[in-house]
């Protein structure tokens, strides 16, 4: 399970940020080419989220767009969970070896700092528990809680899409915004380690993080090739 607290301190990787990429237009086709489309069932979308509260309380999913929200003084998941405040939707479907693939449209409300939006779950256990984590900090997208590394600036009420590439027998993450390539960063992988995607808000330990946090979210897909 993500802790923001552990996981922030722990973070020893090489990343590079892309700042002179060319932006793309249209699709993310190029992206997926060569990637097989995985099949997944609405049921196989957990929402994860304050353990004291009704689901529609943090999340609705309406018009093909899943709306998560949470409050920095909400509860975690459950009572003895030691992560922080969260709604995030995670994708089960656990994955160890080949090159596995997640694209979606995000669309962060203006006011939400402090928050990851989208995790790469599952890494040496003794290092700590994600590969990957996106954060937004005051409108700005960025490698787990680094200000200095920023994907994408003004991000705030427009939707983008993210791509993000996980190779993990090379150990390395490639992220994409827009289409433009935007991060490379080794991995925190192990082999046969279990790895899954999850998107939402989180609440981080950094940076002043805001009261309220949320995250929208549509055509969200997972590819995957050997």
């Amino acid at each position: 399970m993500a802790c923001s607290v552990l996981c922030s301190v722990l973070v020893v990787v090489t990343a590079v940020v892309i700042g002179t990429a060319r932006r793309s237009s249209g699709s993310g086709d190029h992206l997926t080419a060569g990637f097989t489309r995985v099949k997944l069932t609405e049921s196989q979308f957990v929402v994860q989220k304050p353990y004291n509260v009704q689901l529609d309380a943090r999340y609705e999913f309406t018009g093909g767009v899943r709306r998560m929200w949470v409050y920095s003084t909400d509860k975690p998941i459950s009572d003895t969970h030691p992560g922080g405040a969260r709604t995030e939707t995670k994708i089960n479907e656990v994955y160890r070896s080949g090159v596995w693939q997640f694209e979606g449209e995000v669309y962060v409300p203006a006011g939400t700092s402090g928050a990851s939006i989208m995790q790469i779950f599952g890494a040496k256990p003794e290092r700590q528990a994600t590969t990957l984590m996106l954060h937004v900090y005051d409108g700005k997208l960025t490698f787990y809680h680094h200000l200095q590394s920023v994907l994408a600036h003004d991000v705030y009420d427009r939707w983008l899409r993210l791509n993000v590439v996980h190779d993990v027998g090379a150990r390395n993450v490639t992220v994409f915004v827009d289409g433009a390539e935007r991060l490379r960063s080794s991995s925190h992988g192990a082999p046969h380690a279990e790895h899954y995607f999850k998107f939402g808000v989180y609440k981080q330990s950094h940076h002043h993080p805001s009261h309220r946090m949320e995250s929208r979210w549509r055509n969200v897909r997972v590819f995957s090739k050997p």
